[in-house]
């Protein structure tokens, strides 16, 4: 287990007193699966519009009180809870920015970790700093949630750009919350043949429409957990970094040690303990 021995002594030697906050990712409705489309074999649009034109994003203003209550709290820099993702966004773009990376995997050995929660937050605290800027995408095909944390309405997403139904511009919503932006690529409804896209040529295609046009952003992906199926192995060729979000309660000494025999040649970059029992602080996180 030796690289994620590394991560958990690269986050020891950077943090500080205050403790990442444990947290419990809501389990929101979900719409139901959905068969294979006959389109699933087209290319995938590009990203630009017919006339050449710059394209128009959607854009969507958050709702404080839904954040709230799925303890999204990152996007608030005055929020004391939002501390504990800053230090985390520091770490990781520390980390990211000596190899020149742009692309990272959240992901979790099962589900129930807190890991789109963490995924949702690290965006916003990323796109907060000044000179910086997030997008967001919903990799997890399988039971995407990163729309209905947020309470945006996504009527086309990656699946569409993955099946050749839409072009990855008109899936982008450019979502606002007090000052932060934050770029976010949902994914719409449950999708049944998702490791099939995953490796399609249209994955390739997307990929790199997002390394052209948005070549500032720092990429968050929230993947599905590791441990569930095959989408992120046939991911993580394509991605820089890993984060690997894990639970007291939840994630077994097991589990976590499988983790590792999947990521021997994939950088986790830093490991996340949610749902740790910690003394009572000046802040709770």
């Amino acid at each position: 287990m030796e690289k994620i021995r590394q991560a958990v002594e690269r986050a020891k030697a950077s943090a500080t007193e205050e403790p990442l906050r444990p947290i419990t990712a809501p389990h929101g409705p979900m719409a139901s699966p959905q068969a294979p489309p006959q389109s699933a074999t087209q290319k995938s649009k590009p990203i630009a519009s017919p006339t050449g034109l710059a394209p128009r994003f959607k854009d969507v203003e958050l709702n404080r009180q839904r954040l709230e209550q799925r303890r999204i709290v990152a996007h608030n820099a005055a929020d004391p809870r939002s501390k504990a993702f800053d230090m985390l966004r520091t770490q990781v773009l520390q980390s990211m920015d000596q190899k020149n990376w742009k692309f990272l995997a959240v992901i979790s050995p099962t589900a129930g970790c807190g890991k789109t929660v963490t995924a949702i937050n690290l965006a916003f605290s990323i796109a907060r700093q000044p000179e910086r800027s997030a997008l967001l995408i919903d990799m997890d095909l399988p039971k995407p949630t990163v729309a209905n944390y947020l309470g945006i309405k996504c009527q086309q997403g990656v699946r569409g750009i993955l099946e050749g139904r839409t072009t990855l511009a008109a899936a982008i919503i450019r979502a606002h919350i007090d000052n932060c932006e934050l770029m976010v690529l949902p994914t719409e409804g449950l999708t049944v043949h998702s490791s099939e896209l995953i490796a399609s040529r249209n994955m390739d295609s997307m990929l790199q429409d997002i390394k052209q046009f948005f070549r500032s952003q720092t990429v968050v992906f929230d993947m599905p957990p590791l441990l569930v199926g095959d989408e992120v192995l046939a991911t993580l060729p394509r991605i820089d970094g890993v984060l690997l979000v894990t639970a007291v309660g939840v994630s077994t000494v097991h589990e976590i040690e499988e983790c590792n025999k999947h990521l021997q040649a994939t950088e986790v970059i830093r490991l996340v303990l949610n749902k740790a029992h910690e003394p009572a602080a000046k802040y709770y996180y």
